[in-house]
């Protein structure tokens, strides 16, 4: 695989349009003519607002991949596992390919989105559409920042993207898990801001991490904070809130890269299964997912020229001769006559 990565770590953005498609059987053919395309599609729109950074990233989930490639299934590329825990449920929901794209403008992310959806038919599904946007300080519909963790630099490429060393077949590539969350506004604003930082475990207004020792058991930070050897363990989040104000859907969208998916399931785990003291994260009493599923995000060449499946045999194929063609009637060689 190439070690050329997609537009992963490109800087947050202010609208995103998340799309999760599933692909029934038959619909294959259309997805390996557009993978190769998508970075055409992306220049044809992002040429006419260069400054507006449109950027698009294409995960593909276990089934399909299967399906698609001539190529083995990624390590840890799995269909997403539903979590029960005592109190709160992640559902798995469906989906085979997943879109990000993002720009400054939406009027970029939508234009792009419909060239690529016009490239299916009926086989081919959007399951799932979200517009995201930017709000104010980076900050959730809880009022809180998102994403104050994320690496930078250097640490953000070694967190997210596989490395020639890690594993050659994979170099270049990336897990992605993405859920839908919509919040219970009324009751979490019924909460005292006090209640509401121990459920972060971090200050609302000035955006600062409690000290370890004054973190509750069931607070987001200490369920999601994971240790490994070398410190902590990172994965880069590009969540954005959503929502429509008349039907009063307020959410999030929740996308984490990571350059293995061991670590963003172990969070997740923590989350609704619980760990220690807490049964599970103080969140969830607030925050509801609806979807949840895991792709895995091929380098970029990789798309330019994917290993379709019984691609090989067909290149291998002798191709046919020609037939030897009929001599004239007149028992001529043809020499110098009429065609």
């Amino acid at each position: 695989m190439a070690e050329e990565p997609q537009s992963i770590l490109t800087p947050l953005t202010d609208a995103a349009i998340f799309l999760t498609v599933c692909v029934d059987p038959g619909g294959e053919d259309e997805v390996l003519d557009l993978l190769p395309d998508l970075g055409g599609l992306r220049r044809s729109v992002g040429f006419r607002a260069p400054d507006a950074g449109l950027s698009c990233v294409v995960g593909i989930g276990a089934s399909l991949w299967e399906r698609l490639f001539d190529a083995p299934l990624p390590p840890e590329l799995h269909p997403f596992r539903e979590l029960r825990g005592p109190v709160h449920t992640a559902p798995s929901t469906p989906g085979d390919l997943f879109f990000h794209i993002r720009a400054s403008r939406l009027d970029l992310c939508f234009e792009l989105a419909r060239l690529i959806i016009d490239r299916f038919d009926e086989g081919v599904r959007v399951v799932d559409e979200v517009h995201g946007f930017r709000s104010f300080d980076e900050r959730d519909l809880l009022g809180f920042v998102d994403g104050t963790e994320n690496p930078e630099g250097g640490d953000a490429e070694d967190a997210v993207v596989i490395a020639e060393d890690d594993d050659p077949t994979y170099a270049g590539g990336s897990y992605l898990l993405v859920q839908k969350y919509t919040h219970d506004l009324v009751a979490w604003n019924e909460l005292s801001i006090e209640e509401q930082e121990a459920a972060m475990g971090r200050t609302k207004l000035d955006d600062v991490e409690f000290a370890d020792e004054d973190k509750a058991p069931d607070s987001h930070l200490t369920l999601n904070v994971i240790e490994g050897p070398d410190g902590q363990r990172q994965i880069m989040r590009f969540n954005m809130p959503f929502g429509r104000v008349g039907s009063a859907e307020f959410g999030t969208f929740y996308i984490a890269y990571a350059k293995t998916a061991e670590l963003i399931e172990e969070m997740l785990d923590n989350m609704f299964l619980g760990l220690g003291e807490a049964t599970h994260d103080r969140i969830l009493d607030f925050s509801t997912a609806l979807t949840g599923s895991l792709y895995f995000v091929p380098g970029a060449d990789f798309l330019d020229d994917p290993p379709a499946k019984g691609g090989a045999a067909e290149d291998a194929a002798p191709a046919e001769p020609d037939p030897p063609a009929a001599p004239p009637a007149d028992g001529s060689l043809g020499i110098g006559g009429l065609r």
